[in-house]
Formats: structure tokens, C-alpha cells, sequence
């Protein structure tokens, strides 16, 4: 797992808040031009869309994620997933679930 806390990050101040609040993320930019989100989910189960590959860091909770092709997996404090870009995922919080997610592409 990645730091503890992120240092001399710009942080965007609107919440990004998706289906209907069961999702709500921050946004993260990096000196080097490089961004990533800081977010909660709800106990629900939650499609989304991908544009760019994403790496999602697990930090708190427990979830079970299906992706295109692939059998649903199990998630916990932690522990990351890859989603390739323009594609989706299901994820279904079974707690609260803490996460960063990684922009790769």
C-alpha cells in the first residue's frame, strides 16, 4: 500500500458525488501533472465506466469486484485492482469502503 498522506497536492474543492451520494470523491493533482481521486462508497453496488486505466487502492472496507471477463474477486484493506481504460467494473461495498484511485494512462 501506498503513503499514509499525500504532500504538496492541489486539491480540487467540489466533490465529485455519483449515484446518488453512495460515491463521493475528491480530486488530487500532483506537481508532476499527474491526478487521482480520494473517495468513500457506501454499502451498494455500483457500476462505473473507465476512460483512462485506473488502479484502485483499497484503504478501509471490504468489496467484491466483477470486471469485464473476469471472475468476482474479493477486495480488503490493502489491497489494489486494475481496470484497463474504456472499459467498466462492478463493485459491491459490503462496508464502508475507503479507496484511492490511480490514474495510470
Amino acid at each position: 500500500m501506498g503513503p499514509a498522506q499525500f504532500d504538496q497536492v492541489s486539491v480540487i474543492k467540489k466533490s465529485n458525488v455519483y449515484f446518488d451520494g453512495k460515491c463521493v470523491s475528491h480530486t488530487v493533482l500532483f506537481a508532476d501533472g499527474s491526478k487521482k481521486t480520494i473517495g468513500v462508497i457506501l454499502p451498494s453496488t455500483l457500476t462505473f465506466n473507465t476512460g483512462a486505466p485506473e488502479r484502485m487502492e483499497i484503504i478501509s472496507g471490504e468489496c467484491q469486484v466483477t470486471r469485464p471477463g473476469k471472475a468476482t474477486e474479493q477486495f480488503r484493506s490493502g489491497q489494489s485492482f486494475f481496470v484497463d481504460g474504456n472499459s467498466s467494473f462492478e463493485i459491491q461495498a459490503l462496508s464502508v469502503v475507503d479507496y484511492v484511485c490511480h490514474f495510470e494512462g
